[in-house]
């Protein structure tokens, strides 16, 4: 049972640090300190501004520019939080069931979907393809493309998947 109650600490610190960061903040803020003040006995608004403090360090690492150091303020954070979530878990397994409901919620499941946001970009090179350079710059989640043949094909972040039109 400690092990899937690890496993559910780590997921929800990692959705946690996810939402300091992302657009979902004040939900996921009022959310996990109502979680940690039921189970603590704290104020519900002490526990937010702790967790408003540690998005602060977050932001702010994020704000130097430097992937290093944003990377370990993200680790840092999620490291405290799945403690925190670990020992409330542990004090309380009965609980297991309301975090794994915030989490849904929070990642847009239990009836409260979250918009899917999707881009749709079309590019076509015609001619002296092999003389001239083009640069697109983005961040890819997943593509999907067609080519000129008519082949379909996928790929993720990090690698193609099929051939390249």
């Amino acid at each position: 049972m400690e092990a899937e109650l690890m496993a559910l600490a780590t997921a929800g610190a990692t959705a946690l640090v996810q939402q300091m960061v992302g657009d979902g903040w004040e939900r996921a803020r009022t959310r996990i300190a109502a979680f940690f003040a039921a189970r603590s006995g704290a104020d519900p608004e002490t526990v937010g501004e702790e967790l408003e403090a540690a998005r602060e360090d977050l932001l702010r690492a994020e704000s130097v520019g430097d992937e290093t150091t944003a990377g370990e303020a993200r680790a840092e954070a999620r490291i405290e939080w799945r403690a925190r979530m670990r020992r409330s878990l542990l004090a309380d397994p009965e609980s297991a069931g309301e975090l794994r409901s915030i989490l849904e919620e929070l990642e847009g499941g239990a009836g409260n979907p979250q918009p899917q946001h999707t881009t749709i970009i079309s590019n076509s090179m015609h001619g002296g393809v092999h003389h001239n350079i083009t640069l697109q710059v983005g961040t890819i989640g997943r593509v999907d493309w067609i080519g000129n043949d008519g082949v379909a094909g996928s790929g993720g972040a990090g690698g193609q998947d099929g051939p390249r039109p």
